[in-house]
Protein backbone atom coordinates (compact mmCIF):
# COMPACT_ATOMS: atom_id res chain seq x y z
CA UNK A 1 0.00 0.00 0.00
CA UNK A 2 0.86 3.36 -0.14
CA UNK A 3 2.28 4.22 3.59
CA UNK A 4 4.78 6.04 5.58
CA UNK A 5 7.60 4.11 5.65
CA UNK A 6 11.48 4.70 7.15
CA UNK A 7 14.54 2.65 5.45
CA UNK A 8 16.72 2.63 8.27
CA UNK A 9 20.78 1.93 8.39
CA UNK A 10 21.28 1.11 4.40
CA UNK A 11 24.04 2.01 2.34
CA UNK A 12 22.42 4.57 0.26
CA UNK A 13 24.23 4.62 -3.92
CA UNK A 14 23.16 7.99 -5.37
CA UNK A 15 24.64 10.79 -7.20
CA UNK A 16 28.03 9.69 -7.12
CA UNK A 17 28.37 8.53 -3.19
CA UNK A 18 27.60 5.57 -1.03
CA UNK A 19 26.59 6.88 2.36
CA UNK A 20 24.90 4.73 5.34
CA UNK A 21 21.61 6.60 6.15
CA UNK A 22 18.09 6.38 6.15
CA UNK A 23 15.45 7.61 3.76
CA UNK A 24 11.86 8.30 4.89
CA UNK A 25 8.79 8.11 3.02
CA UNK A 26 5.50 10.06 3.03
CA UNK A 27 2.77 10.10 0.53
CA UNK A 28 4.73 8.66 -2.44
CA UNK A 29 7.51 11.04 -2.02
CA UNK A 30 10.74 11.04 -0.35
CA UNK A 31 10.10 13.21 2.87
CA UNK A 32 13.62 12.97 4.27
CA UNK A 33 17.32 11.86 2.98
CA UNK A 34 19.19 11.56 6.88
CA UNK A 35 22.74 10.93 6.75
CA UNK A 36 24.41 8.61 9.56
CA UNK A 37 22.90 5.59 12.11
CA UNK A 38 20.11 6.90 14.00
CA UNK A 39 17.72 5.38 15.65
CA UNK A 40 13.98 5.96 14.01
CA UNK A 41 12.97 6.92 17.49
CA UNK A 42 15.16 9.99 17.00
CA UNK A 43 13.96 11.45 13.67
CA UNK A 44 11.34 13.97 13.16
CA UNK A 45 8.06 12.58 11.42
CA UNK A 46 9.41 9.18 11.60
CA UNK A 47 7.00 7.63 14.54
CA UNK A 48 3.85 5.79 12.94
CA UNK A 49 6.29 4.74 10.05
CA UNK A 50 6.36 0.75 9.01
CA UNK A 51 10.51 0.47 9.74
CA UNK A 52 12.37 -1.17 6.90
CA UNK A 53 15.86 -2.72 8.46
CA UNK A 54 18.10 -1.56 5.85
CA UNK A 55 21.27 -3.07 7.88
CA UNK A 56 23.83 -4.79 4.52
CA UNK A 57 21.73 -3.64 2.32
CA UNK A 58 21.83 -1.03 -0.65
CA UNK A 59 19.09 1.55 -1.68
CA UNK A 60 19.17 2.69 -5.50
CA UNK A 61 16.93 5.29 -7.02
CA UNK A 62 14.60 3.16 -9.08
CA UNK A 63 15.49 2.13 -12.82
CA UNK A 64 14.40 4.05 -15.58
CA UNK A 65 14.42 1.81 -18.93
CA UNK A 66 14.46 3.83 -21.80
CA UNK A 67 13.56 1.36 -24.38
CA UNK A 68 10.92 -1.56 -24.04
CA UNK A 69 8.90 -3.63 -25.93
CA UNK A 70 5.46 -4.68 -23.81
CA UNK A 71 3.78 -6.17 -26.96
CA UNK A 72 0.19 -4.15 -26.26
CA UNK A 73 -2.03 -4.05 -28.03
CA UNK A 74 -1.46 -6.44 -30.89
CA UNK A 75 0.66 -8.97 -29.75
CA UNK A 76 -0.04 -10.14 -26.17
CA UNK A 77 0.51 -13.55 -26.91
CA UNK A 78 4.16 -12.78 -26.02
CA UNK A 79 3.90 -10.37 -23.48
CA UNK A 80 0.90 -7.55 -22.42
CA UNK A 81 1.76 -3.98 -20.37
CA UNK A 82 0.88 -6.46 -16.70
CA UNK A 83 3.21 -9.27 -16.74
CA UNK A 84 6.28 -7.26 -18.28
CA UNK A 85 5.14 -4.30 -15.61
CA UNK A 86 5.24 -6.34 -12.76
CA UNK A 87 8.61 -8.56 -14.35
CA UNK A 88 10.13 -4.96 -14.60
CA UNK A 89 9.19 -4.23 -11.39
CA UNK A 90 10.72 -7.17 -9.50
CA UNK A 91 13.96 -6.32 -11.12
CA UNK A 92 14.09 -2.88 -9.93
CA UNK A 93 12.57 -0.96 -12.94
CA UNK A 94 10.18 1.93 -11.74
CA UNK A 95 9.68 3.76 -15.07
CA UNK A 96 9.90 2.15 -18.74
CA UNK A 97 9.39 3.89 -22.09
CA UNK A 98 7.60 1.68 -24.64
CA UNK A 99 8.39 1.57 -28.64
CA UNK A 100 5.79 2.05 -31.09
CA UNK A 101 6.17 -1.34 -33.22
CA UNK A 102 2.68 -2.79 -31.74
CA UNK A 103 -0.39 -3.76 -33.60
CA UNK A 104 -1.19 -1.27 -34.85
CA UNK A 105 1.72 0.40 -35.06
CA UNK A 106 1.48 3.93 -32.87
CA UNK A 107 1.26 5.91 -35.97
CA UNK A 108 -1.76 9.01 -34.12
CA UNK A 109 -1.86 10.69 -31.51
CA UNK A 110 -5.14 8.79 -31.02
CA UNK A 111 -3.33 5.13 -31.11
CA UNK A 112 -0.69 6.68 -28.83
CA UNK A 113 -3.40 7.81 -25.90
CA UNK A 114 -4.88 4.36 -26.22
CA UNK A 115 -1.51 2.77 -25.44
CA UNK A 116 -1.70 5.57 -22.22
CA UNK A 117 -5.12 4.41 -20.99
CA UNK A 118 -4.16 0.86 -21.25
CA UNK A 119 -1.32 1.14 -19.08
CA UNK A 120 -3.16 3.14 -16.34
CA UNK A 121 -4.95 0.18 -16.00
CA UNK A 122 -3.00 -2.47 -16.21
CA UNK A 123 1.19 -1.10 -15.38
CA UNK A 124 2.78 -1.72 -12.32
CA UNK A 125 5.23 0.71 -13.42
CA UNK A 126 5.29 3.98 -14.06
CA UNK A 127 4.96 5.01 -18.06
CA UNK A 128 5.41 6.52 -21.39
CA UNK A 129 5.25 5.83 -24.63
CA UNK A 130 7.15 6.79 -27.86
CA UNK A 131 5.13 8.36 -30.88
CA UNK A 132 6.14 6.46 -34.21
CA UNK A 133 7.68 7.89 -37.13
CA UNK A 134 6.72 6.43 -40.54
CA UNK A 135 7.55 7.88 -44.28
CA UNK A 136 3.52 9.56 -44.14
CA UNK A 137 2.86 10.79 -40.92
CA UNK A 138 5.13 14.07 -40.19
CA UNK A 139 1.79 16.04 -39.16
CA UNK A 140 0.88 13.43 -36.39
CA UNK A 141 4.45 13.68 -35.03
CA UNK A 142 4.39 17.26 -34.51
CA UNK A 143 1.32 17.17 -32.61
CA UNK A 144 3.31 15.20 -29.85
CA UNK A 145 3.19 16.82 -26.71
CA UNK A 146 6.88 17.08 -24.88
CA UNK A 147 5.63 17.61 -21.52
CA UNK A 148 3.85 14.03 -21.39
CA UNK A 149 5.25 11.93 -24.02
CA UNK A 150 9.36 10.50 -23.80
CA UNK A 151 10.04 11.16 -27.52
CA UNK A 152 9.40 10.08 -31.51
CA UNK A 153 10.99 6.78 -32.48
CA UNK A 154 12.20 6.35 -35.86
CA UNK A 155 13.47 3.09 -37.34
CA UNK A 156 16.44 4.07 -39.49
CA UNK A 157 16.84 0.29 -40.67
CA UNK A 158 14.59 -2.85 -40.78
CA UNK A 159 11.19 -3.16 -38.85
CA UNK A 160 7.57 -4.24 -38.70
CA UNK A 161 4.84 -2.89 -40.32
CA UNK A 162 4.85 0.64 -41.76
CA UNK A 163 7.57 1.82 -39.57
CA UNK A 164 10.52 1.52 -41.45
CA UNK A 165 11.32 5.56 -42.71
CA UNK A 166 13.62 5.71 -45.59
CA UNK A 167 12.29 8.56 -47.14
CA UNK A 168 15.52 11.33 -46.89
CA UNK A 169 12.46 14.07 -47.05
CA UNK A 170 10.65 12.80 -44.51
CA UNK A 171 13.93 11.86 -42.36
CA UNK A 172 14.74 15.48 -42.95
CA UNK A 173 11.57 16.94 -41.65
CA UNK A 174 11.36 14.73 -39.07
CA UNK A 175 14.41 15.54 -37.34
CA UNK A 176 13.30 19.51 -38.25
CA UNK A 177 10.62 19.62 -36.96
CA UNK A 178 10.04 17.21 -33.89
CA UNK A 179 8.97 18.99 -30.69
CA UNK A 180 10.40 16.35 -28.74
CA UNK A 181 13.60 13.98 -28.86
CA UNK A 182 13.87 12.10 -31.42
CA UNK A 183 15.30 8.69 -30.50
CA UNK A 184 16.81 6.03 -33.63
CA UNK A 185 16.83 2.68 -34.37
CA UNK A 186 20.07 2.96 -36.41
CA UNK A 187 20.73 0.28 -39.21
CA UNK A 188 21.14 0.95 -42.96
CA UNK A 189 18.69 -1.47 -44.70
CA UNK A 190 20.48 -1.43 -48.02
CA UNK A 191 23.21 -2.97 -46.56
CA UNK A 192 21.42 -5.39 -44.77
CA UNK A 193 19.86 -6.40 -47.97
CA UNK A 194 22.96 -7.03 -49.60
CA UNK A 195 24.60 -8.73 -46.91
CA UNK A 196 21.08 -11.02 -46.98
CA UNK A 197 21.32 -12.03 -50.58
CA UNK A 198 25.39 -12.89 -49.93
CA UNK A 199 24.61 -15.30 -47.02
CA UNK A 200 21.48 -16.48 -48.83
CA UNK A 201 23.71 -17.60 -52.02
CA UNK A 202 26.07 -19.02 -49.64
CA UNK A 203 23.91 -21.05 -47.20
CA UNK A 204 20.60 -20.99 -48.71
CA UNK A 205 17.67 -20.65 -45.90
CA UNK A 206 20.25 -22.53 -43.50
CA UNK A 207 22.39 -19.74 -42.42
CA UNK A 208 23.73 -20.44 -39.10
CA UNK A 209 23.13 -17.74 -36.78
CA UNK A 210 26.43 -16.64 -36.04
CA UNK A 211 26.14 -15.09 -39.10
CA UNK A 212 23.81 -12.37 -37.87
CA UNK A 213 26.70 -9.79 -37.15
CA UNK A 214 27.86 -10.19 -40.03
CA UNK A 215 24.46 -9.69 -42.06
CA UNK A 216 23.31 -6.69 -39.79
CA UNK A 217 26.58 -5.67 -40.14
CA UNK A 218 29.02 -3.19 -38.35
CA UNK A 219 28.93 -1.15 -41.70
CA UNK A 220 25.27 -0.97 -41.43
CA UNK A 221 25.29 0.21 -37.69
CA UNK A 222 27.46 3.17 -38.68
CA UNK A 223 26.45 4.16 -42.57
CA UNK A 224 22.75 4.97 -40.20
CA UNK A 225 24.29 5.73 -37.32
CA UNK A 226 26.03 8.37 -38.89
CA UNK A 227 23.60 9.59 -41.03
CA UNK A 228 21.12 10.49 -38.02
CA UNK A 229 24.21 12.53 -36.22
CA UNK A 230 24.31 14.56 -39.55
CA UNK A 231 20.95 15.42 -39.12
CA UNK A 232 20.41 16.31 -35.63
CA UNK A 233 24.01 18.47 -36.23
CA UNK A 234 22.30 20.26 -39.00
CA UNK A 235 18.57 20.78 -37.62
CA UNK A 236 19.92 21.09 -33.58
CA UNK A 237 17.89 18.13 -32.76
CA UNK A 238 17.62 16.20 -29.29
CA UNK A 239 18.85 13.36 -31.01
CA UNK A 240 18.88 10.08 -28.79
CA UNK A 241 20.99 6.81 -30.30
CA UNK A 242 19.20 3.52 -29.31
CA UNK A 243 21.40 0.50 -28.73
CA UNK A 244 24.95 1.05 -29.90
CA UNK A 245 26.56 -2.43 -31.05
CA UNK A 246 29.76 -0.92 -32.37
CA UNK A 247 33.06 0.50 -31.53
CA UNK A 248 32.92 1.95 -34.63
CA UNK A 249 30.04 4.29 -33.97
CA UNK A 250 31.66 5.84 -30.81
CA UNK A 251 33.63 7.90 -32.85
CA UNK A 252 30.34 10.11 -33.38
CA UNK A 253 29.36 10.85 -29.82
CA UNK A 254 30.79 13.52 -27.23
CA UNK A 255 31.67 12.60 -24.10
CA UNK A 256 30.37 15.80 -22.61
CA UNK A 257 28.18 14.95 -19.02
CA UNK A 258 24.72 13.74 -19.82
CA UNK A 259 22.64 16.67 -18.85
CA UNK A 260 20.28 18.62 -20.61
CA UNK A 261 22.13 20.79 -22.59
CA UNK A 262 24.06 17.16 -24.64
CA UNK A 263 21.90 17.70 -27.85
CA UNK A 264 23.44 14.05 -28.92
CA UNK A 265 23.16 11.38 -26.38
CA UNK A 266 23.71 7.31 -26.96
CA UNK A 267 21.93 3.91 -25.07
CA UNK A 268 24.05 0.73 -24.92
CA UNK A 269 21.84 -2.65 -24.06
CA UNK A 270 22.53 -4.93 -21.20
CA UNK A 271 22.52 -7.86 -23.59
CA UNK A 272 25.70 -6.07 -26.00
CA UNK A 273 27.21 -5.24 -22.86
CA UNK A 274 27.18 -8.95 -21.46
CA UNK A 275 27.13 -11.64 -24.50
CA UNK A 276 29.28 -11.74 -27.47
CA UNK A 277 29.14 -13.03 -30.60
CA UNK A 278 31.25 -16.17 -28.76
CA UNK A 279 27.90 -17.07 -27.00
CA UNK A 280 26.31 -17.73 -30.01
CA UNK A 281 27.60 -21.37 -30.15
CA UNK A 282 25.56 -21.84 -26.81
CA UNK A 283 22.65 -19.56 -26.98
CA UNK A 284 22.01 -19.57 -30.82
CA UNK A 285 18.63 -17.66 -31.91
CA UNK A 286 17.61 -17.15 -28.34
CA UNK A 287 20.33 -14.06 -28.37
CA UNK A 288 19.23 -12.61 -31.98
CA UNK A 289 18.62 -9.60 -31.25
CA UNK A 290 18.42 -6.01 -33.90
CA UNK A 291 20.97 -4.50 -34.05
CA UNK A 292 22.41 -7.83 -33.10
CA UNK A 293 25.85 -9.14 -30.66
CA UNK A 294 28.88 -8.54 -31.93
CA UNK A 295 32.96 -9.42 -30.91
CA UNK A 296 34.18 -9.60 -28.18
CA UNK A 297 36.24 -6.27 -28.50
CA UNK A 298 33.09 -4.15 -29.80
CA UNK A 299 31.72 -5.26 -26.05
CA UNK A 300 34.63 -3.74 -24.51
CA UNK A 301 34.72 -0.38 -26.24
CA UNK A 302 31.25 -0.19 -25.29
CA UNK A 303 32.33 -0.57 -21.40
CA UNK A 304 34.47 1.87 -22.14
CA UNK A 305 32.52 4.14 -23.68
CA UNK A 306 29.91 4.11 -20.98
CA UNK A 307 32.92 4.75 -18.58
CA UNK A 308 34.16 7.78 -20.09
CA UNK A 309 30.53 9.39 -20.84
CA UNK A 310 30.32 8.97 -24.71
CA UNK A 311 27.32 6.43 -24.03
CA UNK A 312 25.00 7.96 -21.41
CA UNK A 313 22.31 5.07 -20.60
CA UNK A 314 21.87 1.82 -19.89
CA UNK A 315 18.50 0.04 -20.91
CA UNK A 316 17.39 -3.21 -21.80
CA UNK A 317 15.85 -2.74 -25.36
CA UNK A 318 13.08 -5.76 -23.67
CA UNK A 319 11.45 -7.62 -26.34
CA UNK A 320 10.37 -10.97 -25.54
CA UNK A 321 8.68 -13.48 -28.21
CA UNK A 322 7.81 -17.24 -27.60
CA UNK A 323 10.16 -19.68 -26.71
CA UNK A 324 8.38 -21.33 -29.87
CA UNK A 325 9.07 -18.13 -32.07
CA UNK A 326 13.06 -17.92 -30.79
CA UNK A 327 13.43 -21.80 -31.17
CA UNK A 328 12.90 -21.37 -35.57
CA UNK A 329 15.34 -21.52 -38.21
CA UNK A 330 17.54 -18.64 -38.63
CA UNK A 331 15.08 -16.33 -40.77
CA UNK A 332 11.77 -17.70 -39.16
CA UNK A 333 13.14 -16.98 -35.64
CA UNK A 334 12.43 -13.22 -34.62
CA UNK A 335 14.98 -10.69 -33.31
CA UNK A 336 14.37 -9.34 -29.56
CA UNK A 337 14.68 -11.20 -25.96
CA UNK A 338 13.32 -10.32 -22.72
CA UNK A 339 15.77 -8.73 -20.33
CA UNK A 340 13.55 -6.09 -17.68
CA UNK A 341 14.15 -8.56 -14.73
CA UNK A 342 17.42 -9.35 -14.66
CA UNK A 343 18.62 -5.86 -16.04
CA UNK A 344 19.77 -4.31 -12.41
CA UNK A 345 21.02 -7.77 -11.35
CA UNK A 346 23.32 -8.06 -14.87
CA UNK A 347 24.52 -4.61 -14.05
CA UNK A 348 25.27 -5.28 -10.29
CA UNK A 349 26.96 -8.36 -10.88
CA UNK A 350 29.45 -6.58 -13.56
CA UNK A 351 30.31 -4.09 -11.01
CA UNK A 352 30.85 -6.84 -8.51
CA UNK A 353 33.74 -7.40 -11.02
CA UNK A 354 34.93 -4.58 -10.97
CA UNK A 355 34.11 -3.54 -14.68
CA UNK A 356 32.13 -0.74 -12.93
CA UNK A 357 31.26 1.25 -9.59
CA UNK A 358 27.90 0.61 -7.94
CA UNK A 359 27.35 4.37 -8.34
CA UNK A 360 28.17 4.08 -12.12
CA UNK A 361 25.24 1.97 -12.44
CA UNK A 362 22.71 3.79 -10.75
CA UNK A 363 24.32 6.74 -13.21
CA UNK A 364 23.43 5.18 -16.36
CA UNK A 365 20.14 3.17 -15.33
CA UNK A 366 18.70 5.81 -13.03
CA UNK A 367 20.36 9.24 -12.97
CA UNK A 368 21.11 9.85 -16.89
CA UNK A 369 17.95 8.73 -18.11
CA UNK A 370 15.97 10.85 -15.73
CA UNK A 371 18.24 14.29 -16.94
CA UNK A 372 18.42 13.53 -20.50
CA UNK A 373 14.66 13.01 -21.06
CA UNK A 374 13.96 15.78 -18.40
CA UNK A 375 11.45 13.19 -16.20
CA UNK A 376 10.21 14.99 -13.64
CA UNK A 377 10.87 14.32 -10.11
CA UNK A 378 12.33 10.73 -11.06
CA UNK A 379 15.52 8.95 -11.10
CA UNK A 380 17.83 10.20 -7.70
CA UNK A 381 16.79 9.58 -4.07
CA UNK A 382 15.96 13.70 -3.04
CA UNK A 383 13.94 15.41 -0.56
CA UNK A 384 10.65 16.33 -2.72
CA UNK A 385 11.12 13.12 -5.58
CA UNK A 386 8.70 10.68 -5.75
CA UNK A 387 9.33 7.58 -3.66
CA UNK A 388 10.81 4.99 -6.41
CA UNK A 389 13.52 2.94 -4.67
CA UNK A 390 14.68 0.15 -5.09
CA UNK A 391 16.34 -1.91 -1.94
CA UNK A 392 19.03 -4.64 -2.79
CA UNK A 393 21.14 -7.48 -0.78
CA UNK A 394 24.36 -7.61 -2.61
CA UNK A 395 25.55 -10.86 -0.63
CA UNK A 396 22.14 -13.14 -2.04
CA UNK A 397 22.70 -15.24 -4.21
CA UNK A 398 19.84 -17.11 -6.90
CA UNK A 399 19.87 -18.60 -9.66
CA UNK A 400 17.28 -17.74 -13.02
CA UNK A 401 15.38 -20.33 -13.37
CA UNK A 402 11.65 -21.24 -14.99
CA UNK A 403 10.42 -21.10 -11.51
CA UNK A 404 11.52 -17.75 -11.15
CA UNK A 405 11.11 -16.35 -14.37
CA UNK A 406 8.45 -13.57 -14.69
CA UNK A 407 8.04 -12.35 -18.45
CA UNK A 408 4.93 -13.88 -20.34
CA UNK A 409 7.43 -15.30 -22.40
CA UNK A 410 8.43 -17.92 -19.83
CA UNK A 411 12.17 -18.01 -20.66
CA UNK A 412 15.18 -15.84 -20.54
CA UNK A 413 18.83 -15.97 -21.80
CA UNK A 414 19.88 -15.48 -18.45
CA UNK A 415 18.51 -19.12 -17.74
CA UNK A 416 21.40 -20.81 -15.36
CA UNK A 417 22.96 -17.62 -14.51
CA UNK A 418 23.96 -16.74 -10.63
CA UNK A 419 23.69 -13.59 -9.68
CA UNK A 420 24.88 -12.53 -5.99
CA UNK A 421 22.66 -9.47 -5.61
CA UNK A 422 18.69 -9.71 -5.34
CA UNK A 423 15.95 -7.41 -5.59
CA UNK A 424 14.31 -7.51 -2.09
CA UNK A 425 11.96 -4.53 -2.45
CA UNK A 426 10.69 -1.78 -4.88
CA UNK A 427 8.92 1.01 -4.44
CA UNK A 428 7.57 2.87 -7.53
CA UNK A 429 5.54 6.29 -6.05
CA UNK A 430 5.93 5.25 -3.01
CA UNK A 431 3.45 2.12 -2.97
CA UNK A 432 5.68 -0.87 -1.47
CA UNK A 433 5.04 -3.15 -5.10
CA UNK A 434 7.54 -5.72 -4.27
CA UNK A 435 8.51 -6.84 -1.35
CA UNK A 436 10.59 -10.29 -0.27
CA UNK A 437 9.29 -12.31 -3.99
CA UNK A 438 5.42 -10.76 -3.59
CA UNK A 439 3.83 -8.62 -5.37
CA UNK A 440 1.18 -5.69 -3.89
CA UNK A 441 -1.33 -4.47 -7.13
CA UNK A 442 -3.35 -2.13 -5.43
CA UNK A 443 -2.06 0.37 -6.66
CA UNK A 444 -0.96 1.05 -10.42
CA UNK A 445 2.03 3.05 -11.64
CA UNK A 446 1.56 6.52 -13.13
CA UNK A 447 2.39 8.06 -15.94
CA UNK A 448 5.75 9.72 -16.52
CA UNK A 449 5.77 13.79 -17.04
CA UNK A 450 9.04 15.73 -18.33
CA UNK A 451 10.53 19.14 -17.51
CA UNK A 452 10.88 20.49 -21.09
Amino acid sequence: MKGKFLISAVTIINEGRAFVGSVLINNGLISMVIEGIHHPNTIDGAGDAEIIDGHGKWLLPGVIDDQVHFREPGLTHKADLFTESRAAVAGGVTSFMEMPNTVPNTLTQELLEQKYRLAREKSLANYSFYMGASNDNLTEIVKTDPRTVCGVKVFMGASTGNMLVDNPQTLEGIFKHSPTLVAVHCEDEETIRTNTAMFREKYGENIPVSAHPLIRSREACYKSSKLAVELAVKHNTRLHILHLSTADELALLSNKPANAGKRITAEACVHHLWFSDKDYSRLGTHIKWNPAIKSVSDREALLAALLDGRIDVVATDHAPHTFAEKSNSYFNCPSGGPLVQHSLVAMLEMSREEKLSPAMVAEKMCHAPARIFGVDRRGFIRQGYHADLVLVDPESPWTVSSENILYKCGWSPFEGQTFHSKITHTFVGGHLAWRNNNFDESHMGERLLFNR
